[in-house]
């Protein structure tokens, strides 16, 4: 039993990589980058707070690739910051509220690969 497992996975991922079907690497090792606060501390944060809170999240969003401009790590929440957050939001089927709060820091730590969204100009 325990070889017919063992095949099992190992033909999966035999498939999975004929296929192409990886995690990228920046998002995989993105969160383990980002310490400026512990991923159990995840404070509401709006538009024109500052702090750790606000640079965590800043880092978490540069995971996203593509389109998405990088934030810089600066601990303010403006505009540009805001855009993006909701946008994030938009792609996870959250209400684009700009508020990371906890459903959004969940999104932040597990970005997708992926959204379909364009991002706004």
């Amino acid at each position: 039993m325990r070889q017919h497992r063992l095949a099992t996975v190992g033909a999966a991922l035999c498939t999975a990589a004929a296929l192409g079907l990886t995690v990228s690497p920046v998002a995989a090792a993105v969160p383990h980058k980002c310490s400026y606060l512990s991923s159990a501390s995840r404070p509401t944060v709006t538009v024109g707070d500052t702090g750790v809170g606000v640079q965590q999240a800043q880092c978490l969003s540069n995971a996203w690739g593509g389109e998405p401009p990088k934030l810089t790590l600066d601990g303010v929440f403006d505009s540009v910051m805001l855009k993006k957050i909701e946008w994030i939001q938009g792609c996870h089927g959250l209400p684009a509220s700009g508020i990371i709060e906890d459903r959004t820091w969940q999104v932040l730590y597990h970005p997708a690969l992926d959204c379909y969204d364009p991002y706004p100009a």
